[in-house]
């Protein structure tokens, strides 16, 4: 019975600021002009980059930023992985390469892009060596 409850708790814990990655941006848009906040896109290459494991890890997944980003932003990940284990369908390898193109066309990695809900850019920042609030901060200031 122990168990049972320790197992829920665990459960109920991890998705009380659970992220909630977009990976469509126009469906993105459209919610964040729905609830009146602003976007967060980061380009990554999950298992390639060591700036961006580190981001992910240290920042994205610290109950600090889950908590702050459920609140304020809606989140999109643009991830370019090259591992077939980690393969993207074509059709998101597509939409992927048409927002790189548009928002990322230096190919910075990791690139984190703060826009409104209009997808106009408000500020881009790379990987800093910081604590997840410091970074919550940074984003913060590129509105």
């Amino acid at each position: 019975m122990k168990k049972i409850v320790l197992i829920l708790i665990m459960l109920i814990s991890s998705f009380s600021f659970s992220q909630d990655w977009k990976y469509n941006f126009e469906e993105a848009k459209k919610i964040a002009e729905t609830e009146g906040k602003d976007i967060v896109m980061v380009f990554s290459g999950s298992d390639w980059c060591a700036p961006c494991i580190k981001l992910d890890k240290q920042i994205w997944q610290s109950e600090e930023f889950k908590k702050e980003s459920s609140e304020k932003w809606i989140l999109v990940k643009v991830n370019f992985p090259r591992k077939t284990a980690n393969k993207l369908s074509e059709e998101q390898m597509n939409h992927n390469r048409e927002l790189a193109q548009k928002y990322n066309n230096e190919g910075s990695f990791p690139l984190v892009i703060l826009l409104n809900s209009k997808g106009k850019v408000l500020g881009k920042v790379g990987y800093k060596n910081v604590s997840p609030n410091e970074y919550i901060k940074i984003i913060e200031s590129l509105k």
